[in-house]
């Protein structure tokens, strides 16, 4: 049980730098000197030092033969920052308990095993639920090559989007926006399809103060977007289109002259989209965002490759069989095909209820 009250300081500690660590996990650190905390630390973003290193620091002597509460698996190894498992074993550490194994199997226990070695006591599994729920970014990306997907969206009880004449601002109240503003906030990169982009010409920022703008990826296969549009010229983030090999060549030429970055996924009418995840993890974009209309929504899900769902659902009935829907697409022809949700949650925001849960694989 004392373990468990330390380890969920750590991971409490570990979320300060959600959405800031990409391409690296969330890790929190927490040193313990007879029952009582005496120094804390968090890994605040790639390429600085990790959570056990700014926790020594912070506890200095008092570290010598104290108990450290990690989140994940002390590195072994010499990447943009030396091992921590080391500078552990130098601080004279007595004891280390970590929430879970690093899930790159290329490292995954190399630490522990380090650590050992060396005399110090090591216990595993912590609140590993918790520490797996924590990382699942990082988790998924680092074991499949794929970003972690969430697709979002807003719309009435009856499951509109917009109105039948295209109105959609604001079916969600200013709450469920906020919401959404902080998605976008810790989220790698944030998509839409080609025909959100012509119909709304967004900006895709994330407008929360101090907040960061995600990747705005576009899936365009005939490169339609125009050149004047707001991603394009705003300078507010970087942008990625994502088209074919039917795009005509001089579009694609006065796109990368604005500086865009060109992803061509496919040969065929449409953008190869498992094509399109691998190549944005390749870029280290770790999670995404999918925000677009009905059609994109269908096509990353009929392609397996969502892995979140949320839902703002607002008291408002809209009707209209020509109405926008959440999900349109083709459509799933039997129920046992249909996408099923697990871990299922359900709570009010503002006058909204936001649905959430996992897609089943």
């Amino acid at each position: 049980m004392t373990d468990e009250i330390f380890m969920r300081e750590a991971l409490h500690v570990a979320r300060r730098a959600e959405g800031r660590t990409s391409p690296n996990p969330m890790v929190g650190a927490v040193v313990v000197r007879e029952g009582r905390i005496v120094a804390e630390g968090w890994h605040r973003r790639a390429g600085t030092a990790h959570a056990e290193i700014h926790a020594l620091n912070m506890a200095g002597d008092l570290a010598r033969g104290a108990t450290i509460y990690v989140t994940l698996e002390p590195c072994s190894h010499f990447g943009r920052t030396p091992p921590c498992a080391k500078a552990l074993i130098d601080a004279g550490v007595s004891r280390v308990v970590a929430a879970m194994s690093d899930p790159n199997p290329r490292v995954a226990g190399r630490g522990f095993d380090m650590l050992r070695s060396a005399g110090v006591d090591v216990t595993v599994g912590v609140l590993e639920d918790e520490a797996r729920r924590l990382n699942e970014v990082f988790i998924k990306w680092i074991t499949r090559r794929l970003p972690f997907v969430t697709l979002k969206f807003a719309c009435s009880l009856d499951g509109k989007i917009a109105t039948v004449d295209g109105e959609s601002q604001w079916i969600s109240c200013e709450e469920s926006r906020k919401f959404s503003h902080h998605l976008r906030d810790i989220n790698d990169a944030i998509l839409i399809g080609s025909g959100t982009m012509l119909a709304d010409n967004p900006s895709l920022t994330t407008r929360l103060a101090g907040g960061k703008n995600p990747v705005r990826v576009i899936v365009d296969s005939r490169a339609k977007i125009p050149l004047g549009a707001k991603v394009l010229t705003d300078g507010a983030a970087r942008t990625i289109i994502a088209t074919t090999s039917k795009a005509p060549p001089e579009k694609i030429s006065a796109l990368k002259n604005l500086g865009v970055d060109i992803i061509c996924a496919g040969d065929g009418e449409r953008v190869d989209l498992p094509t399109l995840m691998r190549e944005l993890a390749a870029r280290e974009l770790t999670s995404v965002l999918v925000e677009g209309g009905g059609q994109i929504h269908f096509a990353m899900l009929a392609a397996g490759l969502v892995d979140k769902i949320f839902a703002f659902v607002a008291p408002k009935i809209i009707g209209g069989a020509n109405a926008l829907t959440a999900v349109e697409g083709a459509g799933f022809g039997r129920l046992a095909d249909a996408v099923t949700l697990k871990n299922f949650t359900a709570e009010r925001i503002g006058s909204d209820i936001l649905l959430g849960g996992y897609v089943e694989a």
